[in-house]
């Protein structure tokens, strides 16, 4: 055990506030998981603890072995997924599974080992990290649109036709991301707004000719729409149950909440381990649970700021910021969602909700921006070394 300490590298305080997130998540999660346990049939909670525990034990794994990878390297895995994880989600499209019962057409089953992955997960990872690549490769040097529409914005436009089907509100995210990463990093605004119409106008012809062939994609735009509508209008229907039954849960809680485990409205919440899992955290910890929980992203987002400024090279400082800034949006859109400033989405709580694709990805991104970390670490030791005296004297002999 002290000699893996000794080979933990990167940002110490990043390290501390992921720890502290995963070990916040436990308590939540098992409460939660009650209401799963009951709706299944199972009656056995602890397995759901277990499972969560061996989710995230898999989790700080990935973090511990990607982030001992020179970042560097991650520049031409990029290239290398890219078409793999096109495939994936081609794969994903046409193959859909059913978990418990309900549809789940952007998982992808893996027979071999007899569990199911989110493919839409990795894509987002992959594909932040391959237009940080691509970004840092025109950074000392005028980019045009027509230049840049092959290798940047066709594989953009791939992964997200492919997943938007399935999942609109990853989409959304993953092209508000991509924008941003691209105005971070330089790309002329000019282009960017080009690219923000062109993105408006496909979604809108995808709308069209999905409710001309209803057949295709069956109740995923009526589903889309009805979310929409019933948050712009805000009315009470049995679409927004789980909005109601989370503003319940909210304010029953209070500023101490009622205590752990003794949440009433995980019974009621269809996703309260992981959707809605920031509802019951305020019902059973109140005001103090929560803004426990935001001063702890708010500090990983710092924390992202701070790395990517410190980075040794411009790739390095687009990718921390490509596969970090996603983290905090994600929880955020979260938390929106659970008091109703955001409409319905299906994200879930970096490294708090129950899952493993989420929880796996995440902690891969987290252990890039260590990655980028660690290879500061490492130059500043260097140098260091070259300025000691013990250096300087060597030399002399």
């Amino acid at each position: 055990m002290t000699e893996l300490f000794k080979n933990i590298r990167g940002d110490r305080l990043m390290w501390a506030i992921v720890a502290l997130l995963a070990i916040f998540s436990f308590l939540p999660v098992y409460s939660a998981a009650s209401n799963l346990a009951y709706t299944l049939g199972t009656g056995n909670t602890f397995s759901y603890f277990l499972k969560h525990f061996m989710h995230l034990s898999l989790g700080f794994a990935i973090i511990y072995g990607v982030h001992r990878i020179p970042y560097r390297y991650f520049r031409g895995l990029s290239m290398v997924m890219i078409p793999i994880v096109i495939i994936l989600l081609s794969i994903t499209l046409l193959q859909g599974v059913t978990i418990d019962g309900a549809n789940a057409s952007r998982w992808i089953q893996i027979p071999v080992v007899g569990m199911s992955f989110q493919t839409s997960t990795l894509a987002f990872v992959v594909l932040m990290v391959y237009v940080a690549r691509y970004l840092s490769k025109v950074q000392d040097r005028e980019v045009t649109f027509k230049e840049s529409i092959l290798p940047l914005w066709l594989p953009v436009f791939l992964v997200l036709i492919l997943i938007l089907p399935a999942n609109f509100s990853t989409t959304a995210i993953m092209f508000f991301m991509v924008m941003t990463l691209c105005f971070l990093g330089g790309y002329p605004i000019k282009y960017l707004l080009l690219i923000l119409l062109s993105g408006i106008i496909a979604f809108a012809l995808f709308i069209l000719v999905a409710k001309s062939f209803p057949e295709v994609m069956p109740n995923r735009i009526d589903t889309w729409m009805s979310r929409i509508d019933n948050f712009a209008n805000g009315e009470d229907t049995e679409a927004d149950y789980q909005i109601e039954r989370a503003k319940i849960a909210i304010a029953s809680g209070g500023i101490q909440g009622m205590g752990p485990g003794k949440s009433i409205q995980k019974n009621f919440l269809p996703q309260s381990a992981s959707d809605f899992i920031f509802a019951i955290i305020i019902e059973e910890y109140g005001l103090i649970g929560g803004t426990f929980l935001l001063v702890l992203y708010s500090w990983l987002l710092f924390r992202i700021i701070i790395i990517a400024q410190k980075a040794d090279t411009v790739f390095g400082k687009l990718l921390v910021l490509g596969v970090g800034l996603p983290i905090v949006f994600q929880a955020l859109i979260n938390m929106a969602v659970a008091v109703e400033l955001f409409p319905v989405t299906g994200q879930t709580l970096p490294l708090i909700s129950s899952g493993g694709t989420s929880i796996w990805m995440t902690c891969l991104a987290i252990g890039i921006i260590l990655s980028v970390s660690a290879k500061r670490e490492e130059l500043l030791e260097r140098e260091e070394f070259e300025n000691s005296p013990l250096k300087i004297l060597s030399e002399t002999i």
